[in-house]
C-alpha cells in the first residue's frame, strides 16, 4: 500500500504528462465529428416517436442543448490529453444533475443526483463538463464573458480548495462526508434564504404520497391508475402478469435482503410509459404504482432503460458488463447516500434497466432565472459536490497534489469553459438549422 507521500508524487507526476495550464485550451479536432451525426447515432434504439420530442427540449437554449449533448462532450473530451488520475465520473456533470434528494435516514442531502453515464475516468473530464455548463448558463442568463468566466472560475476553485481539504482527512471521515440541505441555508446570501427555504420545503414535499394526487385519479368503483398524458404519461396494457412477475423477481434480486422484505409489502396497482428530462428522452422509461397498507400509503418506482455509457468507446470496458448495475454500483460510489429502491434488472429484449424511486423529496435549481452572484455561490455549492464523490471514488491524494495550492488549473478550466460554451453556442445554432432545413424533427419540448 502506497504512503500519502508517494500517492501524492504520482499526482504531481501527472502534471508532467498534462500541465496544469493545458486545460485552458480548446482547439475542435480536425476530426470532430458534426454534433447532428453524434446526436443522431446516439437515437438509434430509441423509441422512434420520442426522439422528437427530445430534440424539440434541446432546441428550446444553448443551456437545453448542452444538457443534451453529453455525446458530444464526450467525443471532444476524449480527443485531448488526460492526466490518467481516475475516478468514478458521473459523467454528466452539468448544474442541473446536482439537487437535492432525501437520505435512507430522511435527511436532506444535497449531491450528485444524475449517473446514467457513469463510469471510471479522469478526474478532469467532470470538471470540465460543470465549468461548462456554469458558463452556458451564465451567457445565456446574460452575463458578460468575463462574468461567465469568473462563475465557472468559482466553480473550479471550489472543487480544488475542497479536493485538497479532503485529501487531509481519513478514510472514514471522507466516505461519511455529506452536505445537508439545512447546512447551506446560512451560507445562502441573505436576500435569497427566504427562497431557498421555500424551495427546500417544496423537495419535502415531493413524495409518493404528493405524487399519487398529480399523476394519478380514481376510477368509478374509486381504485387508482395512472392518467394518461401522452406523449409524457402513457398507460401501459400490454404488461401481462407473468412478465411483472419476471421482472419484479430480477428486481427483488438486485436489494439487500431487509429491502426486499419491504418491498414484498407492496402490490402492483398500475404502470405507464414516461418521457422525462433531456438527454434521457427516447429511452424506455416507465413508472410503476405500488399500494402498501392501502390506497393512502402509495409507491411510485420508476423505471429507466440504461444503455452504454457515452463514455464507453473511449474509456476501459466497465467492470459490469449489464449497464444497470453499472448506473446503480456507480450511484452507490459516488453518492453520500443513494435510494433504498436503487436496484436493476433485464427487461424484455434482453434490454437492461434500474429502478428507484420516482420522488423521494428530490428538488433542483431554477438555473435559468438565477442572478450571475447566485449562479456563482449554486457553482461553488456543485464544485465542491463533485470533489466529494471524487475523494471517496479515487485517489484524492493524488488529485490533491495535481491540483496543487495556486489557481492555475481553476483559471484554465474556466478558459476553456468559456471557449467551449461558444462551441455549444454554434453546436445549438446546427440543430437548429438541421430541424429547420428537415434533417431532425423536433417536436414542442413540452
Amino acid at each position: 500500500m502506497t504512503t500519502p507521500s508517494e500517492r501524492a508524487a504520482l499526482g504531481k507526476q501527472a502534471r508532467k504528462r498534462v500541465p496544469r495550464s493545458s486545460h485552458g485550451r480548446w482547439i475542435p479536432s480536425s476530426q470532430r465529428p458534426h454534433p447532428i451525426d453524434v446526436l443522431e447515432q446516439q437515437a438509434k434504439g430509441r423509441l422512434p416517436d420520442l426522439v422528437p420530442l427530445r430534440y424539440g427540449r434541446m432546441a428550446a437554449s444553448p443551456f437545453a442543448f448542452f444538457r443534451g449533448a453529453a455525446a458530444v462532450m464526450a467525443a471532444d473530451l476524449a480527443a485531448q490529453h488526460h492526466t490518467g488520475l481516475t475516478v468514478q465520473l458521473c459523467g454528466d456533470a452539468h448544474l442541473l444533475n446536482f439537487g437535492v434528494y432525501a437520505s435512507p435516514e430522511r435527511t436532506l442531502l444535497f449531491d450528485v443526483n444524475d449517473f446514467d453515464e457513469t463510469l471510471p475516468g479522469p478526474f478532469e473530464w467532470d470538471v470540465k463538463r460543470l465549468a461548462a455548463s456554469v458558463a452556458v448558463a451564465a451567457l445565456q442568463n446574460g452575463s458578460t464573458k468575463p462574468k461567465a468566466h469568473r462563475a465557472a472560475l468559482v466553480a473550479t476553485e471550489s472543487y480544488r480548495t475542497n479536493m485538497r481539504r479532503l485529501a487531509g482527512l481519513g478514510e472514514l471521515t471522507v466516505w461519511y462526508e455529506r452536505i445537508a440541505a439545512d447546512d447551506l441555508v446560512p451560507l445562502v446570501r441573505r436576500d435569497e434564504r427566504a427562497r431557498f427555504a421555500n424551495r427546500l420545503a417544496a423537495a419535502r414535499r415531493r413524495t409518493s404520497l404528493q405524487a399519487l394526487t398529480k399523476l394519478t385519479e380514481a376510477d368509478a368503483t374509486g381504485a387508482r391508475h395512472i392518467v394518461d398524458d401522452p406523449p409524457l404519461l402513457e398507460r401501459t396494457t400490454d404488461i401481462d402478469r407473468v412478465t411483472l412477475g419476471k421482472i419484479f423477481s430480477d428486481y427483488r434480486s438486485s436489494l439487500a435482503e431487509e429491502r426486499r422484505v419491504l418491498l414484498d409489502r407492496y402490490r402492483f396497482v398500475d404502470a405507464a410509459r414516461s418521457a422525462g428530462g433531456v438527454g434521457s428522452i427516447g429511452t424506455r422509461c416507465f413508472v410503476l404504482l405500488l399500494e402498501g397498507r392501502d390506497e393512502g400509503d402509495p409507491l411510485i418506482l420508476q423505471i429507466k432503460e440504461a444503455g452504454r455509457s457515452v463514455l464507453e468507446p473511449y474509456l476501459p470496458s466497465s467492470a459490469y458488463t449489464h449497464q444497470g448495475r453499472r448506473v446503480v454500483c456507480g450511484q452507490r460510489l459516488i453518492q453520500a447516500a443513494s435510494d433504498i429502491f436503487l436496484g436493476w434488472m433485464t427487461g424484455p429484449e434482453e434490454r437492461h434497466f434500474y429502478w428507484r424511486q420516482l420522488r423521494d423529496m428530490k428538488g433542483s435549481a431554477e438555473v435559468e432565472t438565477m442572478s450571475p452572484a447566485t449562479l456563482r455561490d449554486y457553482a461553488r455549492l456543485c464544485g465542491r459536490a463533485l470533489a466529494r464523490a471524487h475523494a471517496r471514488s479515487g485517489d484524492r491524494v493524488a488529485i490533491a497534489a495535481y491540483l496543487g495550492g495556486s489557481d492555475v488549473f481553476d483559471r484554465a478550466t474556466a478558459d476553456f469553459a468559456l471557449a467551449y460554451a461558444g462551441q455549444n453556442a454554434d453546436d445549438y445554432a446546427a440543430l437548429g438549422a438541421a430541424v429547420a432545413a428537415g434533417m431532425v424533427a423536433a417536436a414542442p419540448g413540452a
